[in-house]
């Protein structure tokens, strides 16, 4: 069973409490549950985690790097200013998910730029927690044409 890091960025442990008019009101460990249930339905195990530090995040991006493991990434915040994240990204050796729950160019000016959509394999965004199954189908659909 191949693996795969869901990696979130600030503010998403708060799912639930935090604008749900924007995020919806189910929480990060219904996310969490999720995401596990989707990637064992699909062959993957999924290794949820969440940080609001940024220096964690990137050991996190590099121990996928250096493992080849796959990654579903919500960089939240860091997602319009974090080129550590970017960088850290760009060094991948696995395809690279970058999702959102809401549509970034539907919302205020500043959220409109990504700088690490350019080092991602692909971006999903904007159907809140299906944003999720969708990268992770998208990792398995990319795992299986590498292995066939």
């Amino acid at each position: 069973m191949s693996e795969v890091f869901v990696l979130n960025g600030p503010n998403l442990g708060r799912l639930g409490s935090r604008e749900p008019d924007v995020y919806g009101a189910a929480d990060f460990e219904a996310l969490t549950a999720l995401c596990r249930d989707t990637a064992r339905r699909l062959g993957l195990h999924a290794e949820v985690r969440q940080t609001d530090d940024e220096a964690e995040l990137i050991s996190w991006l590099h121990e996928a790097a250096d493992g080849r493991i796959p990654v579903v990434l919500n960089p939240a915040a860091f997602t319009h200013y974090s080129y550590a994240v970017r960088d850290a990204i760009a060094q991948r050796t696995a395809p690279l998910i970058e999702v959102h729950l809401s549509n970034p160019a539907a919302r205020e000016e500043f959220r409109h730029n990504s700088v690490v959509a350019g080092v991602a394999t692909g971006t999903i965004a904007g159907f809140g927690f299906l944003s999720y199954v969708l990268a992770l189908q998208a990792i398995a659909e990319l795992l299986a044409e590498s292995e066939g």
